[in-house]
């Protein structure tokens, strides 16, 4: 279906159940948060609305992406039922990754068990959950995925917002944010940013699961003369970061800093779900892919202003739930993190869990039943 426009694209996925393919985005430059199509579809074992909508994406220009919709049953109660904005983890940076309006297509399926049990829990409790794919990783092929970008995450969040409230009149404007991993930094810029981009909304607090954060401290600890410090899946992370970055931030002059592998490498990942990604580079280090350090200018300041998350300047709480045994978001990062809401005078609360990433204790269940009670 590539080359027709987002429209057609949509028009022409007859069936959900048997995938919707990725369209190539139209020449139409549609207003943020403008719907593109609305397609029914079963989801996570639940009735679920895919809906194709404009965003603000790199650069400021508008772009489109893809998302969902869940409904509670039953009537909407006065006022409209209130919505959980879900934020999804790492998936990748091509096309198709993202898992939310196509979850078959998110690597890694073992992952999503935990996702879904949020999201269908969010959905019992009487709320609506809107679920972003992210910009280039749903029903169409943008480029490569500025991961940990906290521009284009939050405004893939907001537009998908307004786009499915424009939808649906039964929809509140009172919202929250939530997230998992690279959704919770998703979440936590959403957070920050809402009050300026989508202020005619109710906001009322985010749900952050083991935020990525912090990452960009690290990075410039890191070059050519320390290779064996960053491999493994630690390595295909940093790599997206970097292809992410290289294509949203022209201006960090990315390629200047790679070896010719590594230029090699960011080329061929641009395309990749995570598990690819993590395949592709399995056999390298960092080192490998790098000419000099990434604490040189401009990289990274540019790289601190496209992914550090705001430690203050929010106007509404934020339960930040964490696991002390988290071995993707080290908990060293996390105990940064609570550190610097607390000096930046921000309103949260913390439960730790001892558990795998994102993985959710009892203790934290009962946490996010009396957020969301308090939230509505």
């Amino acid at each position: 279906m590539r080359g027709v426009s987002a429209l057609r694209c949509a028009a022409a996925a007859v069936a959900v159940s048997v995938g919707l393919g990725i369209c190539a985005p139209g020449a139409r430059a549609e207003s943020p948060g403008e719907v593109l199509a609305v397609m029914p579809a079963v989801l996570r074992g639940l009735d679920a609305e895919i809906i194709d909508y404009s965003t603000r994406g790199v650069g400021g220009t508008t772009q489109p992406a893809s998302g969902v919709l869940y409904l509670p049953d039953g009537t909407a109660p006065e006022g409209g039922w209130p919505i959980v904005a879900y934020d999804h983890g790492t998936t990748g940076l091509g096309s198709g990754c993202g898992g939310q309006s196509e979850p078959a297509g998110a690597p890694w399926p073992e992952s999503q068990v935990g996702q879904d049990e949020f999201i269908r829990h969010v959905v019992s409790r009487g709320f609506a959950v809107v679920a972003p794919d992210y910009l280039g990783l749903g029903r169409f092929d943008t480029g490569p995925h500025p991961y940990l970008d906290i521009d284009t995450e939050a405004t893939a969040t907001l537009d998908l917002l307004r786009a499915a409230r424009s939808v649906h009149p039964e929809l509140s404007a009172v919202w929250l944010a939530s997230g998992m991993s690279q959704g919770g930094h998703a979440a936590l810029a959403t957070a920050h940013r809402q009050a300026s981009y989508a202020p005619e909304l109710d906001f009322r607090g985010t749900i952050a699961v083991d935020p990525a954060s912090d990452v960009e401290k690290v990075a410039p600890l890191l070059g050519p003369g320390n290779p064996d410090r960053v491999s493994g899946g630690t390595l295909g992370f940093s790599a997206s970061i970097l292809a992410g970055l290289r294509a949203a931030r022209p201006e960090a002059q990315v390629d200047s800093y790679l070896s010719p592998l590594g230029r090699q490498v960011l080329d061929e990942i641009g395309t990749l779900c995570q598990d690819a990604i993590d395949d592709r580079v399995a056999d390298l280090y960092l080192g490998d892919l790098l000419s000099r350090s990434l604490g040189e200018e401009p990289l990274r300041s540019v790289m601190t202003d496209y992914m550090a998350v705001p430690t203050s300047g929010y106007d509404a709480p934020i339960l930040l739930l964490v696991n002390a045994t988290d071995r993707t978001v080290p908990s060293p990062l996390h105990a940064a993190l609570a550190a610097q809401f607390a000096a930046g005078g921000v309103a949260f609360e913390t439960v730790v869990g001892t558990g795998s990433h994102t993985q959710l204790s009892p203790a934290m269940w009962v946490a996010i039943d009396q957020f969301l009670a308090r939230a509505r």
